[in-house]
Formats: C-alpha cells, sequence, structure tokens
C-alpha cells in the first residue's frame, strides 16, 4: 500500500522596518506588488491590500509615532497560497479604536478625517487591533 502524501504549505514571512516618514510607503508599496506578482494576487484583492496598507502604515507612522525619526513602523507578512496576514506595529501610544466617530453619521460625512479604519474594516477579510491600539493584523483571502 503506497501512502499519498499531502502537498508541503508553504509559508514565506516577510519583515520591513520603516523609518517614520511619508516616503517609507514607498518601500511598502514595493513589497506589496513583489508578493502581489509571487503568488498571482487578483488585482482586486491587490487593490484592497494597497489601500489598506498604505492607510494603516500612514496612520502609524503619523499617528502613531508622530513622525519621530526614532521611532519605526514594522511590518510582517506571512503568505502562504490561501491568504496573507501583514502585521503593523508603531512605538506610539495606540488609540482606543472601539469608540471611533461613525464616518456615515451624518455630522461626520463632511470631515476629512476619520475614515481609516473604517475603509480597512471594509476592504480587508479581517482587521484586529491589540488592545493598546499600536498593532494592526489584516487578513486578506487569496
Amino acid at each position: 500500500m503506497i501512502m499519498e502524501q499531502a502537498p508541503i504549505q508553504t509559508t514565506d514571512l516577510y519583515t520591513l522596518q520603516l523609518p517614520s516618514a511619508r516616503e517609507s510607503v514607498t518601500l511598502l508599496e514595493n513589497l506589496i506588488e513583489e508578493i502581489a506578482d509571487k503568488y498571482q494576487i487578483s488585482d482586486d484583492i491587490f487593490a484592497n491590500m494597497m489601500t489598506c496598507l498604505n492607510e494603516v502604515v500612514i496612520n502609524a507612522i503619523i499617528h502613531g509615532n508622530k513622525l519621530d525619526p526614532n521611532k519605526k513602523v514594522i511590518v510582517n507578512v506571512e503568505v502562504d497560497a490561501k491568504r496573507t496576514i501583514w502585521t503593523i506595529t508603531d512605538e506610539g501610544e495606540g488609540f482606543d479604536y472601539v469608540h471611533l466617530a461613525d464616518p456615515t453619521a451624518e455630522e461626520n460625512l463632511e470631515k476629512l478625517t476619520g475614515r481609516g479604519v473604517f475603509i480597512v474594516k471594509h476592504l480587508a477579510d479581517q482587521c484586529v487591533f491589540n488592545t493598546k491600539g499600536n498593532e494592526v493584523e489584516l487578513l486578506f483571502k487569496l
């Protein structure tokens, strides 16, 4: 009797340490493109990843690390054939992600800020913050 072996699931891990400067998103975008090419990620998932990760990393740089050149934003990615899991951590104080104003409420429609977390929660398949609010995990199914 011959046992059939299941194919081994391979997972790729990537890490970026980004300086707290707006230009750092270029390094992030390069990594997203590299992963999208390697895994032949569809255009719509690629667009969602690019939108969400740009938003989260810019927030980490500006609001989390307050553009402090001594602080970094750490991006970790775990990729396999079925999903990507992105973990973005800043060195800031965190924020209260539970009590955010609803950007769809009439009194907030004219405001230019406050939509980022709302958008990310709708575009990512899963969005989980740590208790402190300085780390977010985003999952995208491939």
